[in-house]
């Protein structure tokens, strides 16, 4: 909360009672109350960033006529990484905004992965400049395990001189939860150093006494609950459920049994990872809400999570009502069941292309980052000592994968592609220059019959990830990644079909939204082409790299068995 001065509180006291004209008033529209849940009709009387009246009448030196719409507090993403969708935190900006989306509580582990601190800087300037409130956790697990290959290493004392940034709230996401567990030391000094600011958890599939071990660190938050046995445990165990709805990770549907008004103070939404054409088709909390409301939730429930419940969450005191002394932060909305935002007031200011352009430029950082050797087809020979090996099994719509075990074609001592049994290849080449490794294994379910898809977003270490049917296609796609700076590729026949080029850090755009959207429309199809079955292939192989999330992942050393968090000889 920012301090005022008393020339500003004595003005908003004036204006709240009335006797001075506010500076802006909202005339006439329903007030959803997430207290009570009453819906009410009123004015809405704002002074500088601050609401100061409801329940009377208001007049202003700028009016907005509300009546017939229904006002609610603007929701707050409470976990993203930004980089995810493909754009630059300016071009963010314009794209959730509008969906009503005035706060989001992002850590930039994708850019830091790449690039270190200096990635970290890059996303606490923009987040001064961006008209909604983007508020920024530190991210704690750079790399996030020592079974892959980053581009930066950032310790304790990397992170502590940004902990009184006034955009910083805590520590992102602790994924390393076993080496929490095991008491490991670096682990434990980052959580000692955060130990009285916020600290976000990632436990996927974590229970029981382990999970208490993991709650006594100090985490209270986690992301990554999807099944609602899992969330109620977690519950009642005092975490707080975020419910996430992203472009691969979809687990509302599978939640939606806990969004109740009783849970709804422990409960908040996000969207961890989701790109700008799902935002255009489906929209972004929007979504969610009005997702889970035609489900049979109680708006009550969900706006409270959308909103008061994770404001309160992560210490944002000053937002998720629309009341007296809160900051005017607000979606109006032509429909409260169906979340139609219909303009959007943050920090007291109505949203449009003039106050996008009161936004000062911040200078890109993370130009030619991929710095992978060029490869050729016989780099992804995969060789074995037989025909049966682990394959990681894809699980559509989810980040975890399955351990499965396959026999393939084997001559020669390599094992070969399978499309019968939907079996491909899948590579993950370090492009930090720091080693030129490459792993190499088997991956079920993506329905490809041909070609290759290659991507520079890798998560967590942002290594190139390439899976296909043709070992050829695999080196036409990654060598393409190196010429445009970082991307998405899809080739076959030896040719590139479609592309995006995303050369900040090889993980955001130079473009604005619509023409990010407009590029992947035909990437999609390019993809389809191939074959693929998956609603959205890209993000589905830039998590194939991740070691933290259960159960086989491929990172440059290798294949992972998460459960055992060891690599495996295949």
């Amino acid at each position: 909360m920012v301090a005022r001065t008393v020339a500003e509180l004595a003005r908003a006291i004036d204006q709240g009672r009335g006797v001075a004209a506010a500076e802006l008033v909202l005339k006439g529209g329903r007030v959803f109350d997430l207290v009570t849940g009453d819906l009410f009709v009123t004015d809405v009387a704002i002074c500088g960033d601050r609401i100061v009246g409801t329940g009377g009448d208001y007049r202003g030196i700028r009016e907005i006529d509300a009546r017939g719409k229904t006002i609610v507090p603007g929701f707050i993403d409470t976990h993203l990484h930004i980089e995810s969708s493909l754009l630059t935190p300016h071009a963010f900006d314009r794209c959730v905004l509008g969906h009503g989306v005035t706060t989001v509580i992002c850590d930039p582990h994708e850019i830091s992965n790449v690039l270190g601190i200096d990635g970290v800087r890059y996303f606490l300037e923009s987040a001064q400049e961006t008209v909604m409130d983007v508020r920024v956790q530190l991210s704690s697990c750079v790399p996030a395990t020592h079974l892959e290959t980053s581009g930066a290493r950032l310790e304790a004392s990397d992170l502590t001189p940004y902990m009184d940034h006034a955009k910083v709230i805590g520590l992102a996401e602790f994924m390393n939860f076993p080496g929490v567990l095991a008491k490991d030391p670096l682990c434990l000094a980052k959580l000692e150093a955060f130990s009285e600011r916020h600290i976000d958890g990632h436990a996927p599939l974590l229970r029981g006494l382990d999970l208490n071990g993991y709650l006594a660190a100090g985490i209270r938050t986690d992301h990554e609950i999807t099944t609602a046995d899992e969330a109620l445990e977690k519950l009642r165990k005092g975490m707080h459920v975020l419910i996430r709805e992203g472009s691969v990770s979809k687990d509302l549907h599978a939640l939606i049994s806990i969004i109740t008004e009783r849970h709804s103070p422990f409960i908040a939404l996000c969207t961890d990872d989701r790109n700008p054409l799902d935002i255009a088709e489906e929209g972004h909390l929007d979504y969610m809400i009005r997702t889970a409301v035609a489900a049979g939730v109680a708006p009550l429930a969900v706006y409270r999570a959308a909103s008061i419940s994770g404001a309160r969450a992560f210490g944002l005191s000053d937002r998720g009502l629309v009341a007296p002394g809160w900051r005017a932060d607000l979606a109006i909305l032509d429909d409260l069941d169906d979340c139609r935002v219909s303009s959007v007031i943050s920090a007291g200011r109505l949203v449009d292309d003039t106050l996008f352009a009161t936004r000062k430029a911040v200078k890109v950082v993370g130009r030619h980052s991929v710095k992978a050797r060029p490869v050729a087809a016989m780099d992804f020979a995969a060789r074995g000592s037989g025909p049966s090996t682990p394959v990681i099994g894809v699980v559509p719509g989810k980040i975890i994968t399955e351990y499965r075990t396959f026999a393939l074609p084997y001559r020669d001592g390599t094992r070969r592609v399978d499309t019968g049994q939907d079996v491909i290849k899948v590579a993950v080449v370090e492009r930090h220059g720091v080693n030129g490794n490459i792993g190499i294994g088997f991956v079920n379910g993506f329905g490809l019959k041909r070609g290759a898809i290659a991507s520079t977003v890798g998560h967590d270490s942002h290594n190139i990830c390439v899976v296909g049917a043709d070992d050829s296609d695999m080196a036409v796609a990654v060598n393409r990644l190196g010429e445009i700076e970082g991307g998405f590729v899809v080739a076959v026949n030896g040719k590139v079909m479609a592309e995006i080029a995303l050369p900040v850090a090889g993980l955001m755009s130079l473009m604005g939204h619509e023409d990010v959207r407009d590029a992947l429309i035909p990437l999609r199809q390019a993809a389809r082409a191939l074959g693929t079955t998956l609603a959205e292939p890209f993000l589905q192989v830039a998590f194939l790299p991740l070691p933290v999330i259960p159960h086989l992942k491929i990172t440059d050393k290798g294949l992972v068995d998460v459960d055992r968090f060891q690599l495996i000889d295949a």
